[in-house]
């Protein structure tokens, strides 16, 4: 079969020959044991020229997509047993990032030394595979089809703001307070100025819609803004843990448990093969894979 398709390929037996290490002679035998096999001509051949017949060339068109599969399995197999080495292209949220995935990177780049990663930190939405990413973080709801994900941590999320806001406002000790405040939101949200809260408390969920004059796609702008008295924010705590461990920011409405969000890993189905990626997620999973809630 790689004889015949070699042949029409490259236009003539010799060529075919030449590219396969072996003689013309072997390769016409080749193509005439197919053709003896199958019962019937693939190839017209004269002493100047060859064409395919109409059975050859759709018999061709299939001998192409057979022998690209065994080539890939027969690369598989290789990948399989060779050892982790090239360029990781990784995203991440940027707070989560800095404070989770850069840490485990630089473990990571310890243990493999033939790897290199390429880590880019952006609180934007990163299309996977026209970005050319191997593999990327994203806290929340999935919408990416298409791509294998692994569950990783469950990050809970707290409402807060500044000290000085909350001296001027009030402090909201309802949801539904949250309304005749200003809230700033996640540009991601919907792309709207306005999103929906839930809060929960006692089996009880509580929706509010709240309104956001100010939206960003940058957790670090976000929590900067909130810092500096802007209005309330709902993040997840490792967001804006150390914002609150520095007194800069106050948890509020702490009766009632806000909606957690799923880290998860996400990477193309195609590439979760190679040594380098797998790899990672495997560290990935064992690092930051899901654990028993306290």
């Amino acid at each position: 079969m790689q004889a015949f398709a070699k042949t029409v390929e490259l236009g003539s037996l010799t060529a075919a020959a030449t590219a396969m290490g072996t003689s013309p002679q072997m390769v016409g035998k080749h193509v005439g044991a197919l053709e003896e096999r199958l019962g019937t001509q693939l190839l017209r051949r004269t002493t100047r020229r060859q064409s395919l017949t109409e059975t050859g060339q759709v018999f061709y068109e299939r001998c192409r997509v057979i022998l690209a599969e065994t080539e890939a399995a027969e690369a598989l197999a290789r990948d399989l047993g060779a050892r982790p080495r090239g360029r990781l292209r990784i995203g991440a949220p940027v707070n989560y990032g800095a404070g989770k995935v850069a840490p485990l990177v630089t473990r990571f780049l310890r243990d493999f030394p033939e790897v290199q990663v390429e880590l880019s930190l952006s609180d934007r939405y990163v299309d996977v595979v026209d970005e050319g990413y191997d593999a990327v973080f994203r806290l929340g709801p999935l919408v990416d089809s298409t791509l294998v994900s692994r569950v990783l941590e469950t990050h809970r999320q707290i409402a807060c703001a500044s000290p000085a806001y909350l001296a001027a406002r009030g402090v909201p000790q309802h949801p539904e307070d949250l309304v005749a405040h200003d809230c700033l939101g996640y540009v991601n949200w919907s792309g709207r100025p306005y999103a929906e809260w839930v809060f929960t408390k006692d089996g009880r969920s509580r929706a509010v819609t709240v309104a956001s004059r100010f939206q960003v796609n940058d957790g670090r702008v976000l929590v900067a803004a909130a810092v500096e008295g802007h209005g309330v924010i709902l993040q997840p705590a490792a967001v804006v843990e150390t914002a609150i461990g520095r007194g800069r920011l106050c948890p509020v409405l702490q009766h009632y448990r806000a909606p957690e969000r799923t880290l998860h890993l996400l990477f193309p189905a195609g590439r979760s093969t190679a040594p380098k990626l797998r790899a990672f997620v495997d560290r990935v999973a064992s690092e930051l894979g899901p654990r028993s809630r306290d």
